[in-house]
């Protein structure tokens, strides 16, 4: 009599046997409509309130965001350090250290969002001056601040534990997962921020509501979904130092991109504040919510790309690993050559859909737009080899990477720049940065190409020496 296939065998087949470029599109496809739904609701909100509420209040959101991301940045830490590990262990078939690694990883998100939350209230004066808050939109961000950080518990969870869901190989699962968070989020933005006139909390309730649904999806995939490859177990939630290094070590890239991120935003909020002011901030929210669908869009490359790598790195398929990586390369080329052709097209429409009230915003936001993102053409390729690095547990190239677009080269060029050619320095310094940073992502990439190259080779030398 045969056995039924289990999650775990029916996994291990596919990622050994299936075409790179299938098992590519069959992950791509979710996590493409799941992160790029989860981005729109996030623009959503700013929608809402630069159309319903106007432009200081969406500068008061601008102000508000490096905040968040310094949150999300948590959240992938933990999520994304957990994710790798578990894809690298499944491909190794040590499933129960892989649900060590969940369990471990599920103690630390509790602890880091509870840290995270009390840290925020403790220090939300001093952030959000920082952050570029003036007295003309202070109120509206601490009215959204103030409720987000009560959900910072929410977030993190929901977040972690959906990555978590893609590591394992349920792309699909993971994409549900986001479609139930950012359908929560659309539908109740109007009815909160219109009907009960709520403003810019209503848009901040919105949001909570939505990740606390997200919650409740992800953390019953774990413990009840037949569907699910490893289970959260209580015996595994005791934190095992090891473990909680090894998950640290991966996410600590990802974890200081979106606090660099976050740092470059409230430098770049002050340096326009003071060669733009309070509408070239609210010019940035709408740039960055654009440029954040196309950076999104290959994530979503790399969030397909990162199982497959991880597994195959683990089982020594060093072959299908290389596979992987070109196909990423090529596909989030295209992504941005495409994005980028639309944005040059149509800036007065992207502009217009925040804002249509205020002709001077829409000046200076198609400039900045123009400026700003002149050379993401070369920026897909770069976070497809951040996201490789990680993946196969080189953390330490993956964290340089990682830091060398918005830290080493972005923000000396922001502090630099604008001292000579004022507002045009601002807008000028993150295409200039794109450029450097390409330059040496590409040494980075040969290299481990031709490192790979030489692994590959000595695994079909010692199969036929060891048949």
């Amino acid at each position: 009599m045969n056995r039924p296939v289990t999650s775990q065998q029916q996994k291990t087949l596919e990622m050994e046997t299936k075409s790179i470029g299938r098992l590519m599109w069959q992950y791509f496809v979710p996590s493409f409509i799941g992160v790029m739904v989860n981005s729109l609701y996030n623009i959503v909100d700013r929608v809402y309130i630069g159309q319903g509420v106007g432009s200081l209040a969406l500068a008061g959101l601008s102000v508000v965001f490096p905040i968040m991301i310094i949150g999300a940045a948590f959240g992938m830490m933990i999520g994304i350090g957990s994710g790798v590990r578990v894809s690298i262990n499944l491909g190794k078939k040590d499933f129960s250290r892989a649900e060590q690694v969940l369990g471990n990883g599920f103690t630390l998100m509790i602890l880091v969002s509870v840290l995270y939350t009390i840290a925020g209230y403790a220090l939300k004066d001093p952030l959000l001056r920082w952050f570029g808050a003036t007295g003309a939109t202070y109120d509206f961000a601490q009215e959204y601040l103030d409720i987000i950080l009560a959900g910072g518990l929410f977030q993190t969870v929901g977040f972690s534990l959906n990555n978590i869901i893609r590591a394992e190989g349920n792309a699909r699962i993971a994409m549900y997962s986001m479609l139930l968070s950012a359908g929560v989020n659309i539908v109740l933005d109007p009815i909160l921020i219109f009907g009960f006139g709520m403003g810019v909390a209503g848009a901040a309730w919105a949001t909570l509501i939505s990740m606390a649904a997200l919650d409740v999806w992800v953390l019953n995939h774990f413990l009840r979904s037949r569907k699910s490859v490893i289970k959260l177990r209580l015996p595994a939630m005791r934190l095992d130092w090891r473990i909680v290094k090894y998950i640290i070590a991966i996410g600590i890239s990802p974890f200081s991109m979106q606090v660099a991120s976050s740092a470059v935003q409230a430098i770049l909020n002050t340096r326009l504040i003071t060669y733009g002011g309070d509408l070239a901030v609210s010019a940035i929210g709408i740039i960055n919510s654009i440029s954040m669908l196309v950076v999104m869009s290959v994530v979503s490359i790399t969030m397909a790309a990162q199982p497959i790598i991880g597994y195959n790195y683990g089982a020594l398929q060093f072959g299908r690993v290389k596979e992987t990586l070109k196909l990423s390369m090529l596909s989030a080329t295209l992504v941005s050559v495409f994005t980028w052709a639309i944005i040059m097209s149509f800036p007065d429409f992207i502009v217009k859909l925040f804002n249509t009230s205020d002709p001077e915003l829409l000046a200076i936001g198609v400039h900045g737009l123009r400026i700003f993102l002149f050379m993401l053409p070369i920026v897909g390729f770069q976070i497809v080899a951040g996201n490789y690095f990680q993946a196969v547990g080189k953390a330490s190239t993956s964290l340089f990477l990682t830091l060398l677009r918005q830290v080493l080269a972005l923000i000396p060029l922001l502090l630099i720049l604008p001292t000579f050619f004022g507002l045009e320095g601002v807008w000028g310094a993150m295409p200039l940065a794109d450029i450097f940073s390409a330059c040496v992502v590409t040494f980075f990439l040969t290299r481990e190409w031709k490192q790979l190259s030489r692994k590959e080779l000595a695994v079909m030398e010692s199969s036929v020496i060891f048949p």
